[in-house]
């Protein structure tokens, strides 16, 4: 069949997609190389297509389909998706993606390939072409515009004439059409023909099929959950859907297997979300007001929150009062210290729950870590990582949330009930980076969890790029006793750059013994009961880091199919010496060699800046100028 037929047969709603299927996941790099394929009569394959009785709770999006039967797209959704948002200049009703991921294509009718739209390297060339406009008007057309309009160029027209109606020739390409169909091919079958067929790509996996099974019964399923979803992400919590059909799963059944779901019958599962959505916002609010960790990317292990689910249910939806809280968050604690979830997961919870369905409490999971882990004592070594990555990452944002550190500027409580304008905190490196590039550190070292501390915002800015050596005996001075409070050895010595690793082991032995007593405190109970807040419910005013920024910056430019440039780029001198690090740079350009050296300079001093300009750099202090630099200069 042609590939205009199957569009066609897409707007006439006689194909569409099955609800199971994922989303559009296609970056530009996938989109360029099928286009490339088809201009040069290379194979893209076929498609696979289930013919069953039309029925608008087993496909996707809300567009009117054939009565009678209708062919679900099994698979091809990538291709055909990307074939129709390029020829119809809008994506099918079923599309649910980034719509940037094929947008604004263009030709070059002299060399023949397909690139983006640059504005640098395509508005004065007449060589690059919209692919989508020649596709709505067709080549003669689109020539005949051309001829009339640039008559200065009429012999440059006529000579690719040729190359304008093979490029449009590409809606004529025949495509191969397999069809599944039979009373035999339910929902079921289909799956599992789907995930043979697409065994090179992204298979369907159990929640998607829990899901699609839920669907077929309940066609406002996954909107709903979706609700559910974008309610918790406005408090800072971006959650998968996969992991709320686990919780929801563990409410129902108190094992986490999705196939128990087939059990429980559409009304079940209907009256159990909401609940299931209660408890999480419960978990949540005792996780935000005990322990501090307020947005996601401090949780630690989302999945430990699906096992307090398994215990809340077994305690029949209401734990007895604070004390039996504060020993569930020290076994939730060591379970994302000690990577309780992160091998087995499915087989990890499903021992868990067991152990609470046989009645073991909160007791049993705490055997079962001590089984795995041996011991379950925090010593100065665990908190050798690095980076926000690291598991003890969060232990450190919860030490300085409960333990009453105050900030070194504004000697505010960096407390767990902080909410308002000053409860995002920044990450502070207490030996700035730049400064311990120089001196020859590994970036593992620079960004070692001990040498992180959690202030706000405003100090943050205020230290910028000075030594410790230089700043802490004045906040010591202005603020007596908030550098003690985040366990910075008082040892002023330690304090200089050439004691940086010593300065290291000693605040890990601090953190360490930090650490161990409120863990202590948690299990025995002996923790000052405090006010209950809602942290699941609050507005979240994100309190990202520089190195947030800077990684969503860079893939940010990734998904516009730009070069994502290099993060904390060493900028030398002619000796070879680092003479700054460049938090994201493009030292040849976003355009390889075609364009000026770019960076981006976060809360860099004017030194910095200024030896980043001598080098040839265009720099910017802000993400957002730089990305608006970016779609004025590439992308518009």
């Amino acid at each position: 069949m042609e590939i205009s037929t199957i569009l066609s047969q897409i707007d006439l709603g006689s194909y569409a997609m099955p609800v199971f299927q994922r989303g559009y996941v296609w970056n530009r790099d996938q989109v360029r190389k099928l286009m490339s394929s088809l201009y040069k009569g290379y194979p893209i394959g076929s498609l696979l297509v289930w013919n069953t009785a039309t029925d608008p709770d087993i496909s996707k999006g809300d567009g009117p389909l054939t009565p009678g039967n209708v062919n679900l797209i099994l698979d091809g959704q990538q291709r055909m998706t990307t074939l129709y948002g390029i020829i119809r200049g809008y994506p099918p009703k079923f599309f649910d993606g980034n719509l940037n991921s094929f947008t604004n294509l263009y030709f070059n009718v002299e060399d023949e390939t397909f690139e983006f739209y640059m504005a640098g390297k395509m508005k004065s060339d007449r060589a690059w072409i919209n692919v989508t406009e020649l596709m709505q008007k067709g080549a003669s057309h689109y020539l005949q515009e051309k001829l009339q309009h640039d008559s200065e160029n009429v012999p440059f027209w006529l000579n690719h004439m040729a190359i304008l109606n093979r490029l449009d020739s590409i809606k004529n390409i025949d495509i191969h059409v397999q069809t599944v169909s039979g009373e035999d091919k339910t929902i079921d079958v289909v799956v599992e023909i789907f995930n043979n067929v697409n065994s090179g790509g992204t298979k369907l996996s159990k929640g998607d099929l829990a899901l699609a099974k839920i669907c077929a019964e309940w066609p406002d399923a996954r909107e709903t959950l979706k609700d559910i979803l974008i309610h918790f992400q406005k408090a800072g919590y971006n959650f998968t859907m996969e992991w709320l059909l686990r919780c929801l799963t563990v409410y129902l059944t108190g094992q986490p297997y999705y196939n128990a779901l087939g059990q429980h019958k559409i009304e079940e599962i209907k009256k159990a979300l909401p609940i299931t959505e209660k408890m999480i916002g419960t978990c949540l609010d005792h996780i935000g007001t005990r322990l501090g960790l307020d947005h996601d990317r401090v949780l630690g292990s989302v999945f430990a929150i699906v096992t307090m689910i398994g215990y809340i249910r077994y305690c029949g939806g209401k734990l007895t009062g604070s004390k039996e809280w504060d020993k569930l968050l020290y076994w939730y604690v060591h379970a994302f210290l000690w990577g309780r979830y992160a091998g087995s997961t499915e087989s990890n919870l499903a021992q868990d729950l067991n152990a609470i369905n046989r009645g073991e409490g909160i007791d049993g999971l705490i055997r079962l870590l001590r089984q795995s882990r041996g011991d379950l004592t925090i010593r100065a070594e665990d908190f050798w990582g690095w980076s926000t990555g690291a598991r003890f990452y969060p232990l450190l944002y919860l030490l300085t949330r409960t333990n009453h550190s105050r900030d070194w500027g504004t000697n505010i409580e960096l407390s767990n009930n902080l909410l308002g304008k000053n409860s995002t905190l920044d990450v502070h490196h207490i030996f700035p980076k730049d400064l311990l590039y120089k001196a020859g550190k590994t970036k593992s070292i620079v960004n070692a969890l001990a040498n992180y501390a959690f202030l706000t915002k405003e100090t943050n800015i205020e230290i910028s790029n000075r030594s410790p050596e230089e700043y802490l005996p004045v906040y010591m001075e202005r603020c007596p006793g908030a550098v003690e409070s985040h366990w910075i050895p008082v040892n002023r010595g330690l304090w200089k750059i050439d004691n940086y690793e010593h300065f290291l082991s000693e605040r890990r032995i601090l953190l360490a013994k930090a650490a161990n007593d409120l863990l202590d405190s948690l299990y025995s109970g002996k923790i000052t009961e405090v006010k209950l807040y809602d942290y699941s419910t609050k507005q979240y005013v994100s309190d990202r880091s520089e190195e947030d920024e800077i990684d969503d910056m860079s893939s940010w430019m990734a998904s516009f199919g730009l070069n994502e440039g290099t993060i904390n780029h060493e900028l030398l001198d002619d000796d070879g010496n680092v003479v700054a690090i460049i938090d994201l740079a493009w030292p040849n350009g976003v355009q390889s060699g075609l364009s000026e050296p770019i960076a981006l300079l976060l809360n860099e001093t004017a030194e910095t800046q200024a030896e980043v300009s001598k080098h040839g750099y265009r720099y910017y202090t802000s993400v957002q100028e730089l990305k608006g630099y970016i779609e004025d200069t590439y992308l518009l």
